[in-house]
């Protein structure tokens, strides 16, 4: 029987099994829409602690002002597994969403796309779970190589992995770091990478996930947990 998509109860076997399943489903292509607002989401926890903080912060575009936020505190069910950590996170993400009035056009997950292992990070499951064209953003590299990139903010190099591009190597900014994009769902590479670049300020990262990251802080310090 098919996996359903916000089913939590799920051994790490099951969830690399439903992974495979799901991927099929995921759609790779431009959004139909055009893309006023974005959100950006960040959801964090120490490794050993099930306490989980998800913040999503709605931006408007081009001028990325914050149109709106979301911050939820709760407890993850699912272990903490490298490359499933879709199941330990979401269920905390949709809590966020929910508390949402202001639904945006696009979402940007620090995290992968289809730069993952079975093609399969959170912002395909969570781009499946809304219907939402979703990009990943990532600091860090989970599978693939890239080539060098030039110093100049733009440049950007493919991200390989078993001969298949699976995202994109990105410096935002002149001579610094890269971060890593790749499409989740009802998004293509082209329109993530262009996406990225639209929401960068003066910082590495873009903007949606950067304020994302900054209300996660927010509410672990006031939850005494920094």
């Amino acid at each position: 029987m098919p996996y359903s998509l916000t089913n939590w109860n799920l051994t790490p076997k099951e969830a690399i099994e439903a992974q495979k399943e799901w991927r099929s489903l995921v759609r790779i292509e431009p959004p139909n829409h055009e893309i006023h607002t974005i959100a950006g989401a960040d959801i964090s926890f120490n490794r050993f602690s099930d306490v989980i903080y998800s913040g999503i912060v709605v931006l408007s575009l081009p001028d990325l002002q914050i149109v709106e936020t979301s911050s939820v505190r709760s407890t993850a069910k699912f272990p903490y597994v490298p490359g499933l950590l879709s199941f330990r996170e979401t269920p905390s993400f949709l809590e966020c969403w929910e508390k949402l009035t202001t639904k945006p056009d696009a979402l940007m997950l620090d995290g992968q796309g289809l730069a993952h292992p079975r093609r399969f990070g959170i912002a395909c499951h969570i781009g499946l779970i809304l219907d939402l064209p979703t990009l990943g953003c990532a600091k860090s590299i989970l599978v693939g190589r890239h080539g060098k990139l030039d110093l100049d903010a733009g440049s950007s190099s493919p991200l390989i992995d078993k001969q298949e591009i699976v995202g994109v190597a990105l410096r935002t900014k002149k001579k610094v770091a890269p971060v890593y994009i790749s499409a989740g769902h009802l998004m293509d590479l082209n329109t993530a990478v262009d996406l990225a670049m639209r929401s960068v300020t003066k910082y590495r990262q873009p903007e949606p996930t950067r304020q994302a990251h900054l209300l996660v802080n927010q509410l672990r310090r006031d939850d005494g947990g920094i």
